[in-house]
């Protein structure tokens, strides 16, 4: 969990097909440090051409090596391998992790590797688990579903856990018996290729999971159009969902799995036990990757009587993040992802003050105490903001908690609801029966009960309501999510 030095980490910008790195000719772009805005690296852009090789190596290897009716044990075994290579591997990841992305080293070590080995190896074990059912008919027929992969999944992951969430996408879709072209943010491309490496080494066939490299305008677009992709799956911005979507339908219908946006409240009672860890659990749901995560709780809905006590609590931890290099080892607060996304930030807090809201602390650029170059937002505290709020309405992806307050249960609820998102919701409560109401009532795909985030066991899968996406991330969700379910009826009588 130690510091490490920016320029001693090595990097490879390629493609990666068939189990070797692809230096493809053509347009690239340039891969900056969010950390101090220096760029490092170049990246090629995957044309279609480039992506119709990978997509048809992908399922080539697929069909030849088996993969999809190996013996599912073998399969299990295989992927146990695989995550076990990726959290001995740690001190090659977490700083290769660390160096272009928001996510400190300290994190990466104690949390996105460790986390991202235990996601693969949890879907291993679905591998016999699960493979249809026989169906109640009558004595003179035998009918059955039979669980088969897709063949290639198309797989798009963000930039804010870029090792965490390609294991969610490659994780389920391996174990179900698919090849995976995965398409990596190009501003967080390179964690992704070594997992890819270590995937290969642990025995996977060579080609059944192939990285690309490139855009979502040219890369991601040609990917998720290949007519040899079976299912599409994605995490990111509600906007881009929708493109995803549209052109999956335009190409020949395909499933999709769209984990977007979110704009989530945590909703704090009066008689919510122990406030001190109300407070703490408030600025971790904000302040964590400095609030560039999908379920970020950016929206405090309080009880009037204690609005103050707690917003002090908040603001004091907030106040005590250190804003740093990805790469120093005691940096709390991360940088904002690119100086264009910390500037929108900045741009919805000016729109919130312009329309009344009141900033209890933060609303700035962090200009000094951070490395020159790089992209830091202060956490900030708006209060007096309404229901209109550019700031409560727009998913900011930053350091920017709102406060609304109310008297009433059902008053709660109606500040919660979002014309928009509904990802996830917090609710901090003693009543149990109050807790309980709360859950059938807001419509949001995931509720936590005092608490705010989710476990490390990837049992209980993740997804959102209304335009926060369709499906389920983790759980056995996810794992059906990529097979194929063929019926049969046979006639014992025929």
């Amino acid at each position: 969990m130690n510091s490490f030095d920016p320029g001693a980490i090595v990097v490879r910008g390629a493609h990666y097909i068939g189990g070797e790195y692809i230096q493809a000719q053509g347009a690239s772009l340039d891969v900056a440090r969010p950390s101090d805005g220096r760029v490092y690296a170049e990246l090629p852009i995957g044309d279609a051409d480039l992506v119709a090789h990978a997509v048809d190596n992908a399922w080539r290897a697929w069909r030849q090596s088996g993969w999809g009716t190996m013996a599912p044990r073998e399969r299990a075994r295989i992927l146990r391998r695989f995550a076990d290579a990726i959290a001995a591997d740690s001190k090659t990841l977490a700083p290769l992790e660390a160096l272009g992305s928001t996510r400190p080293v300290r994190d990466a070590f104690a949390w996105d590797v460790p986390f991202a080995a235990e996601g693969i190896r949890f879907y291993a074990e679905f591998a016999d688990k699960i493979g249809g059912d026989v169906a109640a008919t009558d004595h003179g027929h035998l009918g059955m579903t039979i669980a088969e992969p897709y063949g290639v999944v198309g797989a798009i992951a963000p930039w804010n856990f870029p090792l965490v969430m390609a294991s969610w996408k490659i994780g389920p879709a391996l174990a179900a018996g698919n090849a995976v072209v995965l398409k990596p943010s190009e501003m967080t491309p390179f964690s992704v290729l070594r997992l890819a490496e270590l995937a290969i080494e642990a025995g996977v066939p060579a080609g059944v999971f192939n990285v690309v490299q490139g855009d979502g305008r040219t890369t991601g677009d040609a990917l998720v159009r290949h007519p040899l992709i079976g299912k599409v799956t994605f995490t990111g911005s509600t906007r881009t969902g929708a493109a995803i979507m549209a052109a999956c339908a335009h190409t020949g219908t395909k499933p999709v799995t769209l984990e977007l946006g979110g704009k989530s409240p945590q909703i704090v009672f009066a008689d919510a036990p122990r406030l001190d860890d109300v407070a703490r659990r408030i600025a971790s749901g904000i302040a964590t990757n400095a609030g560039q995560v999908c379920v970020a709780g950016s929206r405090l809905l309080v009880e009037r009587s204690i609005a103050e006590p707690l917003i002090e609590r908040i603001e004091r931890i907030l106040g005590g993040l250190n804003a740093g290099a990805t790469w120093e080892a005691d940096t709390t607060l991360a940088p904002i992802i690119s100086t264009p996304q910390a500037q929108r930030i900045d741009a919805i807090v000016r729109a919130a003050l312009e329309e009344g809201a009141q900033a209890r602390c933060g609303a700035r650029r962090v200009e000094t105490g951070a490395p020159a170059g790089g992209a830091y937002y202060a956490p900030t505290i708006l209060e007096h903001v309404s229901a209109d709020s550019t700031a409560v309405r727009e998913e900011i992806f930053g350091p920017v908690l709102t406060v609304q307050t109310f008297d009433s249960e059902d008053e709660a609820l109606a500040l919660a609801a979002h014309a928009d998102y509904g990802l996830a919701a917090g609710v901090h409560t003693a009543d149990v029966g109050r807790a309980l109401r709360l859950v059938r009532k807001l419509e949001a795909g995931t509720v936590w009960v005092n608490r705010y985030g989710r476990s490390n066991d990837f049992v209980i899968p993740t997804g959102g309501y209304k335009r926060s996406g369709i499906g389920k991330d983790l759980g056995k969700q996810a794992y059906e999510a990529n097979l194929r379910f063929k019926s049969v009826l046979i006639d014992l009588n025929g």
